[in-house]
């Protein structure tokens, strides 16, 4: 599984917009990886069996799959409890 192009990027621009609108607290030191406090927080990765977001919940990754719309709202979820 590797990092995200920009082309899967591209994909999740809408999400992206969410993130970067919902969660100030988060920096996007490059397009699609966030850091707080240093530390990385979420970035995504591509592969065949689709898109995915490695998001930091108690200082652990935890992957998700970002495929669909409902996946998407899914991470937005989560992220509510992981961003503090």
């Amino acid at each position: 599984m590797r990092h995200a192009t920009d082309a899967a990027l591209d994909e999740l621009d809408e999400l992206l917009d969410e993130i970067r609108k919902r969660y100030p607290i988060l920096r996007e030191r490059k397009r699609g990886a966030f850091y707080r406090g240093g530390q990385g927080w979420l970035h995504f990765h591509e592969d065949p069996a689709g898109l995915f977001a490695d998001l930091k919940i108690d200082g652990s990754f935890v992957r998700f799959r970002v495929s669909t719309t409902t996946e998407r709202n899914d991470l937005l979820r989560r992220m509510r409890g992981s961003v503090k």
